[in-house]
């Protein structure tokens, strides 16, 4: 029998790459469970209904009686328990419900970031989570001490990315979590840490194209670079930009910047000040196929991250998918990967390991072929939708059971017992 999945997530067109991942590995999904996805926005693709039923909820009263029922003609509840999933990344507009839904309801959290403090102050800043929960979890993990620190940021809201360093904040998703799915190796053990519930570790997936990329990278005119996806500070553009601009007269070089940044007026003022206009261009989101495209041009492409949030990069998997080259940041799950498989430098020595980098693929701008083909060849072993919907199958089918070895944890650290499985 076909486990029943509960899949809470943002869904397509909702502009975070955890709709775009659920999209990926919906078709396997559906076919290998009894699928209903939910989200708590009023709309999504309706394409989607080609694969499963689509439900909205309300995190605030939805009950777990309310996933047994729902897609049932007659509206009994069904004869198994039904194996709720719930993503979890760091963006507020997007995970904000969630994360108050799962204070009171049993489920598999999938943890697309370890750090989630952005997340949390960003959402009690809104008025969507309620910042006693917040401080009394932190005062449960980390004591006075944590508690204090945690204050600190509300009085001075820039400091969430320090806060973040020391105290991750993953803790906010345990209170009723029979499981947590996990994308990172660090992410499994720091969560493996707390001795609360069962960890899984799966490689994040990524549909393959069907056929191997035509790649198209000249080594006549200027090298072509690009940065690509959600990206805030932490993904180093800034930095990026200070390493290409004393290099402008030496090399020529067009970089491509698609997909939402921070603060764009302050990223162009940024560009105006280095004198890059002609060398940087700012696109905003394109379509995929424009994406894929420059991305199968590319001489390399920028994926740097500081501080990391304990994520695996779904950007990664679409450069590999192009047969690119990248450069990343040798932290995190970042520092895990092959180094056939893509380019590392040291946080500490960023720019002038960028320019090193640069220039060397000034001198042969074939020299990122071999990374980007054997990136290619991990994204068809490590990380298909196949290999990683037959994990979350198997994931489904201890819900039961981790579920008591969960409520069996709680009760050896004297923590209240999960609200919803007693």
């Amino acid at each position: 029998m076909k486990p029943r999945i509960h899949w809470v997530s943002p869904l397509p067109p909702a502009k975070t790459d955890i709709a775009h991942y659920t999209r990926r590995i919906l078709p396997e999904l559906a076919a290998a469970s009894d699928l209903v996805l939910w989200t708590d926005t009023p709309e999504w693709d309706r394409e989607l209904y080609n694969f499963c039923p689509v439900r909205r909820l309300d995190p605030d009263r939805i009950m777990p009686r309310d996933f047994a029922k729902a897609g049932r003609r007659d509206g009994t509840l069904g004869q198994s328990p039904e194996a709720v999933f719930v993503n979890i990344g760091n963006a507020w507009p997007f995970h904000a419900g969630f994360l108050r839904m799962i204070q009171r309801i049993p489920s598999v959290v999938v943890l697309h970031d370890l750090a989630i403090q952005e997340l949390c102050f960003d959402a009690i800043k809104n008025g969507l989570f309620p910042r006693e929960t917040y401080e009394a979890t932190m005062a449960r993990w980390h004591g006075e001490t944590g508690l204090h620190r945690v204050q600190e940021v509300f009085a001075d809201h820039h400091k969430v990315g320090e806060l973040a360093k020391e105290i991750p904040g993953f803790e906010m998703t345990l209170s009723s979590a029979v499981s947590v799915l996990t994308h990172t190796a660090i992410a499994r053990d720091a969560i493996g840490a707390t001795q609360t519930v069962p960890t899984y570790l799966l490689d994040l997936p990524f549909r393959p194209s069907t056929k191997k990329p035509q790649v198209i990278r000249s080594g006549i005119g200027p090298l072509r670079f690009v940065q690509f996806g959600y990206s805030g500070p932490n993904r180093r553009l800034e930095q990026v930009l200070e390493a290409l601009a004393p290099l402008k007269g030496e090399i020529d070089f067009r970089l491509d910047i698609m997909g939402s940044v921070w603060d764009p007026s302050y990223v162009q003022r940024r560009i105006d000040a280095l004198n890059l206009n002609q060398n940087v261009k700012l696109h905003g989101f394109v379509e995929e196929s424009d994406l894929d495209q420059k991305l199968r041009e590319a001489h390399l492409v920028f994926n740097l991250r500081y501080p990391t949030m304990g994520e695996a990069s779904g950007s990664q998997l679409r450069i590999w998918n192009a047969a690119a080259p990248s450069v990343v940041t040798n932290l995190g799950w970042y520092a895990t990967l092959p180094s056939n498989t893509v380019f590392k430098i040291e946080q500490d020595e960023e720019i002038p390991a960028l320019q090193a980098l640069v220039r060397r693929l000034h001198a042969d701008p074939s020299i990122g072929r071999e990374i980007g083909a054997a990136g290619r060849a991990r994204l068809e072993e490590k990380h298909t939708p196949s290999h990683y919907v037959k994990a979350v199958t198997n994931v489904a089918a201890r819900f039961s059971s981790d579920a008591a070895s969960a409520m069996r944890a709680w009760r050896l650290k004297d923590a209240p017992p999960l609200p919803g499985i007693r």
